[in-house]
């Protein structure tokens, strides 16, 4: 108890709305209670406000949100104030702290915001009045995770690729989880050696080899195996998906033990980076214009798009001016897939390796999939099956070539896509064939007699055979 001569004299009240400059801190402990007060002066609200800490006093006691009205001081709510250890306010149970309480919290990153929306995505129930919201949604989730696979301006020194040079007429991509059997697969199919072992990543950059069938050189490229999360970054997985997307037909090696668990997240990581397997492209007609508006249009009864959610979806990517005309019956997330642009559409061989562990049964089903294919690259099982369904989804065609006068050159077949005509031809013989062309006769099924004659614009066929005449 202090005595009276050593009291402070007693201040005039003061309004709540106007708070003191702080003096020094209080030492640091529980506040006195009203039983062990020495004297009234001390129980005065203004010497409270004098005891409290020096930094920013006035912001830290003020328990209102910014712009609420009201009352702004600790004592005309009642609250008790007292001193935490770290130096913060304690009131009642919580602990308010200086800094937190100043500023909002810190902007989240790309990766905070892609999984906020996905989780919002997956608890929004789907139905007509909440497809609007799940549109919108979905156009953000694209536009982030565009932002993420966009390169970093701040990094200088750039990181060490694995691309190799593309070579031969088609190019195959290996793509799986560690330890599925990939280098395994890549050495008995091609004369190059992968090294393959018992533990997981053995293989840590691209490995190049070279399948020759029906006179095709096929590259077929050895990849690192991609983790969950790869096309994050996560164990150079992006790395390995930039490289699977300029090949021509992916092979997803799967092991067939748990095969339908990594399928599901290796398609998941491939289409977050704009890879569109076994899909062909929306048929959408869009137009970005200056002026004018958006133009809606549509030749078919839209049953998962409508005037209004394309609106929506264009005004995210602020697009106010566009042309838009649905020629089949879309989704939101094809239409968002034509805004952006950067998609790739190829085509996925599923491949299910280590057949032998598993049942007769479970073979059987997993054959009957769509796409897929069940092998033993231990037991060297059903490879010759899988090279006709590769040759089939690479759709490449062998065109023979006649001199006048002489038996066609069945050792050295042209290779070209299905589709391809006789002035794909010249130009694959010189560059300047097609201007000298007079004439063709082919032999084969693209004619309805042998020989026929036929123009540049002739469609050639699988081993058809070509004698070209010039002017």
């Amino acid at each position: 108890m202090r005595s009276p001569s050593t009291e402070s004299p007693a201040l005039p009240p003061t309004p709540p709305s106007c708070p003191l400059s702080p003096g020094p801190a209080p030492p640091a402990g529980p506040r006195p209670g009203p039983a062990h007060r020495a004297s009234p002066a001390s129980a005065h609200p203004a010497a409270e406000l004098m005891s409290l800490p020096s930094t920013s006093a006035a912001r830290t006691l003020n328990p209102r949100a910014p712009g609420e009205r009201g009352r702004c001081s600790p004592w005309a709510s009642g609250a008790r104030w007292s001193a935490a250890a770290d130096g913060s306010r304690v009131q009642g149970s919580a602990a308010v702290s200086p800094a937190g309480a100043l500023g909002s919290a810190a902007a989240m990153g790309i990766l905070e915001k892609i999984s906020e929306i996905e989780k919002e995505i997956a608890r929004t129930q789907k139905n007509k009045a909440t497809e609007y919201h799940l549109g919108l949604l979905k156009a953000k989730l694209a536009k982030y995770r565009a932002q993420l696979l966009e390169p970093s301006k701040s990094s200088s020194s750039k990181g060490e690729g694995f691309d190799v040079m593309k070579s031969g007429d088609a190019r195959v991509a290996l793509i799986g989880f560690p330890s599925v059997g990939k280098s395994t697969f890549l050495s008995l199919m091609t004369s190059t050696a992968s090294e393959a072992a018992s533990y997981e990543f053995t293989t840590l950059t691209c490995i190049p080899g070279v399948i020759e069938y029906k006179g095709a050189n096929i590259q077929l490229l050895d990849l690192p195996g991609i983790i969950e999360g790869a096309a994050q970054g996560k164990g150079r997985g992006r790395q390995v998906i930039a490289v699977a997307r300029t090949a021509d037909v992916v092979i997803m090696m799967l092991d067939a033990t748990k095969g339908e668990v990594q399928r599901s997240l290796l398609e998941k990581e491939l289409e977050s980076v704009g890879i569109r397997l076994n899909k062909h492209k929306p048929n959408i007609y869009f137009k970005p214009k200056k002026g004018g508006g958006i133009s809606f249009n549509s030749t078919v009864t839209l049953t998962q798009c409508s005037e209004k959610l394309v609106q929506l979806i264009l005004h995210e990517y602020k697009i106010f001016n566009a042309e838009v005309l649905f020629r089949e019956d879309c989704s939101p997330d094809e239409f968002i897939d034509v805004i952006v642009g950067n998609r790739v559409y190829m085509p996925c061989l599923y491949v299910y390796n280590k057949i032998d562990q598993i049942s007769m049964e479970e073979v059987d089903r997993l054959a009957r999939k769509p796409d897929s294919v069940v092998i033993s690259c231990g037991m060297k099982l059903n490879l010759d099956y899988l090279l006709e369904m590769l040759w089939e989804y690479l759709a490449l065609t062998c065109i023979y070539t006649k001199k006048r006068g002489q038996r066609p050159d069945f050792t050295d077949a042209i290779i070209l896509r299905k589709g391809a005509s006789v002035e794909h031809v010249c130009h694959r013989i010189h560059r300047s064939l097609a201007s000298q062309f007079k004439y063709a006769l082919v032999w084969g099924t693209s004619t309805k007699y042998s020989p026929q004659r036929v123009g540049l614009t002739h469609t050639m066929e699988h081993e058809d055979v070509i004698q070209i005449v010039k002017k």
